[in-house]
């Protein structure tokens, strides 16, 4: 069983790190306000609208474009390794005080302390049981 466990959770870390790594696009293609088509990994196909380019002697007129392309492009992260020179003067001391008395939490006493060892009892002036008629059977 414990070895299940840790394969299953070697595996998570992995899965994890994969995951936090992986960087993609994702691209859209818009003609007007509708969307034509969209596409992930890879480019947006056109619809075929585009501007045709006018021949240099024509008299034609340029319409305008109304197609866009869109493109969101997620980045993963590429640093894995912790730099603590960047952290501020406070988060380092709070990482070193945090180590230091989670190291130190389960370090045992040495002595034995006994909180009432220079405690001496009162002395009985009045015998107690007698006074609440309290007797033992």
């Amino acid at each position: 069983m414990k070895q299940l466990f840790k394969k299953i959770s070697a595996m998570l870390m992995a899965l994890i790190v994969l995951l936090s790594t992986l960087s993609f696009s994702f691209s859209e293609h818009f003609c007007g306000d509708l969307l034509v088509d969209s596409a992930l990994f890879s480019k947006a196909e056109s619809c075929g609208m585009n501007i045709q380019n006018a021949l240099p002697g024509s008299d034609c007129s340029v319409k305008k474009d109304c197609c866009k392309d869109e493109v969101k492009t997620f980045v993963g992260q590429d640093d894995l390794k912790i730099d603590f020179s960047s952290l501020s003067f406070d988060q380092q001391n709070f990482i070193a005080l945090y180590a230091f008395t989670y190291l130190n939490l389960y370090e045992g006493i040495d002595t034995e302390v006994i909180p009432f060892k220079y405690y001496s009892p009162p002395l009985v002036d009045k015998d107690i049981s007698i006074l609440y008629q309290v007797f033992r059977i």
